[in-house]
């Protein structure tokens, strides 16, 4: 498996170490360096593991990992940051929308499945991108073919008629590159073409029942597609429309399907991580009825998949043995040891995330690439207005989120998306229309001047922070 493992993740994984992988979340997420450590201990003991003695490789486990800690705190952007540092297939599902077998509801193989599919895509994109100029060019000479149709040599020359082929051939040679060079300047993007592409396809039949082929990763169009010819019409389309349709019929023809499949599961069983948000929600013994009835038995059902089980997709078996999950969650009213034993033993690494500080909240607002100022400035210069905050603007703005969540309800950073939105709401407003101060400087007075109100209102807080 190590041999056949070579892609672009492998690479990536090779290439971190824990403290690089903590250096680049540190870059997206302020705080939680005992979550940062923990995950980039067990993505390097991933890559650790192709390395050993294939008698070994097998037995040696993933570290599985229970974040605890309020929401809005970066337990979802730390997995998913992560994910993207080596390129592994990501999903993230919420404990809660699944039921036990028998219910009404998700199973939770689905979670494979999906994070298959997601394998497959990014794959056949990877691949896409590499025959990309290729297809461009195909696709190129296609649309040469239905501007000026090929010369075709004549089969046999007579003695009464000689053949010209060679001069027609010719001809057509230079009226083609004439025209290759106008389609590269696009200066024919506009002149329609009559070109064959699929006929819309309606689903042949639909099945109603507890597990329908949708959660079972079959497509029913694509099981009988092969026994039955691809419907074509004619459409009149322009060159550029049809420039794209075509660049993705080549680049489809030059991309291996059964190797990205391939390649693609071999992704998923070394590489997949899946992000267990709320599983909290199903921790706790069964209740005698209601919506919670089937908790534990999501948590049993969960169970083998965890361990390590064979699912079945429509691309073929996937081994979860070697899938990282990291399962995350608020654990106010439940608490880890209430989940059942079995469970709890598959999620060795339990790490808690603080509670955002007022000091934290001044570093979201400025240290991130993506910091939340940055991105509001970047959002009103596409209207002409510009916009700074002062540095006393940004402290009254992070004293404010602090209060609002101690005193209404903590969802860390999330507060200050709300807390941005009602400060600026009047600027985004009249922006583009009746704005004329074209420079906004918010400073402490401005911050307190327009939430102050708000905040020591407690019941007006609560709707509006």
């Amino acid at each position: 498996m190590k041999n056949s493992m070579n892609n672009s993740t492998e690479q990536r994984e090779r290439e971190l170490t824990p403290r690089q992988i903590v250096r680049e979340l540190d870059k997206h997420i302020i705080g939680q360096h005992n979550a940062k450590k923990s995950v980039a201990i067990a993505l390097r003991n991933r890559w650790r593991r192709l390395q050993v003695h294939p008698d070994l490789r097998e037995d040696i486990m993933p570290n599985n990992i229970i974040m605890i800690g309020p929401t809005g705190v970066g337990k979802t952007e730390i997995a998913r940051r992560l994910a993207r540092l080596v390129d592994a297939p990501f999903i993230k599902v919420e404990a809660s929308k699944f039921t036990e077998v028998g219910y009404v509801g998700r199973d939770v193989e689905s979670i494979i499945r999906d994070l298959t599919e997601y394998a497959v895509n990014m794959v056949k994109a990877e691949k896409r991108a590499r025959v990309n100029d290729k297809a461009k060019e195909l696709s190129e000479e296609r649309i040469l073919d239905i501007l000026i149709p090929p010369s075709r040599k004549r089969q046999a020359a007579t003695a009464d008629a000689p053949s010209n082929g060679g001069d027609e051939q010719e001809d057509n040679k230079a009226t083609r590159e004439k025209f290759r060079q106008k389609l590269r300047d696009g200066k024919l993007e506009e002149k329609l073409i009559e070109l064959d592409v699929p006929a819309t396809e309606t689903p042949l039949m639909q099945v109603i029942g507890p597990m329908n082929l949708e959660e079972m990763g079959v497509n029913i169009q694509e099981m009988f597609g092969g026994l039955m010819p691809k419907k074509m019409k004619k459409r009149r389309i322009t060159i550029g429309e049809a420039r794209a349709l075509l660049a993705n019929e080549e680049a489809k023809k030059l991309i291996d399907i059964d190797a990205t499949i391939k390649e693609a599961l071999q992704r998923v069983e070394n590489s997949g991580i899946v992000f267990l948000d709320e599983i909290d929600k199903i921790a706790g013994a069964k209740s005698p009825g209601g919506p919670d009835v089937s908790r534990e038995g999501v948590q049993r059902d969960l169970l083998p998949i965890v361990e390590g089980s064979n699912v079945l997709t429509k691309y073929g078996i996937v081994r979860t043995d070697h899938v990282l999950f990291i399962a995350s969650g608020a654990f106010h009213v439940s608490k880890p040891s209430d989940l059942i034993p079995e469970l709890q033993g598959r999620f060795p690494i339990r790490v808690e995330l603080n509670s955002l500080t007022e000091e934290d909240f001044v570093k979201i607002l400025t240290t991130p690439q993506n910091a939340l100022i940055k991105q509001y400035a970047a959002l009103l210069a596409t209207d002409g207005v510009e916009v700074e905050f002062a540095e006393d603007g940004i402290k009254e703005i992070a004293k404010i989120a602090s209060e609002v969540n101690v005193n209404v309800e903590n969802i860390g950073a999330r507060r200050l998306h709300t807390i941005m939105t009602s400060l600026l709401d009047k600027v985004l407003f009249d922006a583009p229309d009746e704005l004329e101060e074209k420079k906004i400087v918010v400073t402490r007075e401005l911050v307190q001047g327009k939430l102050s109100s708000i905040v020591k209102n407690r019941d007006l807080s609560r709707y509006i922070l």
